[in-house]
């Protein structure tokens, strides 16, 4: 009997303590200092999470994103600023792996709000 308490007693304590946050979820926004760059903020954050299918070879290599000129046509007039949005699980979320880090996402905005600035 005591050890039908015990166990009960550390099963519920278990699903206490179980938190579905994601280290997103409490870690703190970084503020973004200055002007964003593609070249300086963005080009990193499109190398590693799209080349891998917005390249030659890739499932998306229709559409490019190698170039400064392909990320901004991208931002203008494909809507790449919605879709990188998207929560998982959303139809049209890019990358299509997974959400990237609010922290890269709201870089992309920036770059966007700063006025898609190369250099």
């Amino acid at each position: 009997m005591k050890k039908a308490i015990l166990y009960t007693g550390l099963l519920a304590l278990f699903f206490v303590s179980c938190d579905s946050n994601t280290y997103e979820d409490i870690s703190e926004e970084q503020n973004i200092v200055g002007t964003v760059t593609y070249t300086a903020n963005v080009k990193t954050i499109i190398d590693n999470n799209c080349l891998s299918c917005h390249a030659p070879g890739g499932v998306a290599s229709f559409r490019p994103l190698l170039t400064y000129a392909q990320v901004k046509d991208a931002v203008e007039n494909h809507n790449l600023l919605g879709r990188i949005q998207l929560q998982n699980g959303q139809q049209q979320l890019m990358p299509q792996t997974g959400r990237m880090p609010q922290a890269n996402i709201n870089l992309i905005l920036q770059w966007n709000t700063d006025g898609l600035l190369e250099n």
